[in-house]
């Protein structure tokens, strides 16, 4: 497999960077399509140039991973906002069976995310009216799977009655196109048009629509048995990364096989925040959705996954003591495991998912301190469990095949900018500075905003260059471009980075 086509769900990074780095490190060349025909937040995407772009270049291509979300609706977000008929959405489905038509040999895997009940109430990247209804909204959700599931319809009447009529009549309207679309991208796996299907959840809970959707998604897979070739579970901005994995497994007739290490002997039954199932659960689904098998022992592995995780359930600030980091954990033990792996030359791709939206502090240092961290195979600790649960075995998938350790280095180090440096230290410092401003608009604060973060980010990261990664990688120069943001929020900073090759690399 050499070349490969991607259509993002959207273009915030890691979801379009990520993928371009996994391929680099696997020897493919992945190829998306310009920016200005993808959505920006919540402007949709040009559906008919992007169909337009797929049929030009698929008959150069041997696989495309495409976002259902995308080619039918413009995007991810503006899949929860755009009034597009369900007509039209299935119109645009159809040039997969067109592209598979006049190119038998292109390998299509697609996914779409089922459509979140965001636990924030955020009117930028939901319907508009979800930041004055959100609340009233979750509750719908939570009662109209409570009602399915054998509970009292008493509680849903009354959260019906507490939203507007035409509001909640548009919601579900929504989500009901969008299961739709997901139903129909099932009969397209079922004639063979897709290779594989992922149907994932975002931001998740125990109960709610998404749940409920699931369920139903679920059954349809079990009717038409293609378990096979389908994965339903959490999951959204890394499953094109993940993606690109299974495609490359598909084509190596034995799976990986991957043993998992933890920090403590009760991480598999932890809670993880925005999810719908104990962590355990949610690295089995995250393995099988990328191809993998596990293995009994270290030495029996092709790949190790260390998941740095809370002992009982993850926390949003650190250090928290009653749920993260307690004497359930030994954190040191736990270093110096993936410290033995990677000296032994095991392949080690480290999640760290103690903490949602960011690296933690601790055991990030005690990491760089005892581990030659050039020589991971994978490293991700952003956004929700399964956001870095995907992130990193798909990177260590695919660096199973690619032997180019620069390439490795570089999305190991844009990583840890992004995930440890940013997301876990500076963004929460600049909010600060900012006097905690909205979470979703900046606004006229956003060029302040890109100055404190490129302020505070130059020195950690050439701090982090210096330390831990130039003296190991002799011949190397990282360059880099100032910090910035993608969309008018903190949440989504971009660090412009490359490590560069300026002689031989040991």
């Amino acid at each position: 497999m050499k070349r490969v086509l991607l259509l993002p769900c959207d273009t915030r990074p890691p979801t379009l960077e990520l993928p371009h780095q996994l391929a680099r490190v696997a020897g493919v060349e992945l190829l998306s399509p310009p920016l200005e025909l993808l959505n920006d937040l919540n402007r949709p995407g040009d559906t008919a140039r992007i169909a337009e772009w797929l049929r030009e270049h698929a008959p150069a291509a041997d696989a495309a991973l495409v976002t259902l979300e995308t080619l039918a609706l413009g995007g991810m977000i503006p899949a929860r906002r755009v009034s597009d008929s369900l007509e039209d959405a299935l119109k645009r489905l159809e040039v997969l069976r067109e592209v598979k038509r006049d190119n038998p040999r292109l390998r299509l895997l697609a996914y779409g995310v089922i459509v979140r009940v965001a636990h924030d109430n955020d009117p930028l990247e939901e319907k508009p009216y979800y930041g004055e209804w959100g609340a009233a909204l979750r509750r719908v959700s939570e009662w109209t799977d409570r009602v399915e599931r054998g509970a009292d319809s008493s509680e849903l009447a009354e959260a019906r009655k507490a939203v507007p009529a035409e509001v909640l009549q548009d919601w579900l309207a929504t989500r009901e196109r969008n299961h739709q679309l997901h139903q129909a991208a099932i009969r397209l796996l079922e004639e063979e048009v897709l290779e594989h299907l992922c149907l994932t959840l975002d931001d998740t809970t125990p109960y709610g629509l998404a749940t409920r959707d699931r369920r139903h998604l679920e059954a349809r897979i079990d009717e038409l048995n293609l378990w096979p070739r389908a994965d339903v579970y959490p999951g959204a901005d890394e499953v094109a990364a993940v993606l690109l994995a299974r495609a490359l497994v598909n084509t190596w007739g034995n799976p990986p096989k991957v043993f998992v290490r933890y920090p403590s002997v009760l991480a598999e039954e932890a809670v993880m925040l925005y999810e719908d199932r104990p962590l355990g659960e949610l690295v089995k689904a995250h393995l099988r959705a990328a191809g993998c098998t596990w293995a009994c022992s270290p030495e029996s592995a092709d790949l190790i996954l260390a998941v740095n995780a809370p002992a009982f359930k993850q926390a949003h600030c650190q250090p928290d003591f009653e749920a993260v980091d307690t004497a359930a954990r030994n954190l040191p033990e736990f270093v110096d495991r993936i410290a033995e792996d990677v000296s032994a030359g095991r392949n080690v791709a480290v999640a760290d998912v103690a903490y949602a939206n960011g690296a933690e502090e601790r055991f990030t240092r005690l990491l760089l301190n005892a581990v030659d961290v050039t020589r991971l195979a994978g490293y991700a600790a952003w956004n929700t469990a399964g956001n870095t649960l995907g992130s990193a075995i798909a990177s260590g998938v695919c660096s199973l095949r690619g032997g180019d350790r620069v390439a490795r280095a570089e999305a190991t180090f844009s990583r840890l900018v992004d995930d440890w440096l940013y997301q876990g230290r500076v963004r929460g410092e600049v909010r600060e500075a900012l006097g905690n401003p909205s979470p979703f608009d900046l606004g006229e604060l956003k060029p302040r905003a890109e100055a404190l973060i490129e302020a505070r980010m130059a020195p950690l990261i050439q701090e982090l260059w210096v330390r831990h990664f130039a003296p190991r990688l002799p011949g190397v120069r990282l360059e880099r471009g100032p910090a910035r943001l993608a969309w008018p929020r903190l949440f989504t900073g971009v660090f412009p980075l490359r490590l560069v090759r300026e002689g031989r690399v040991i």
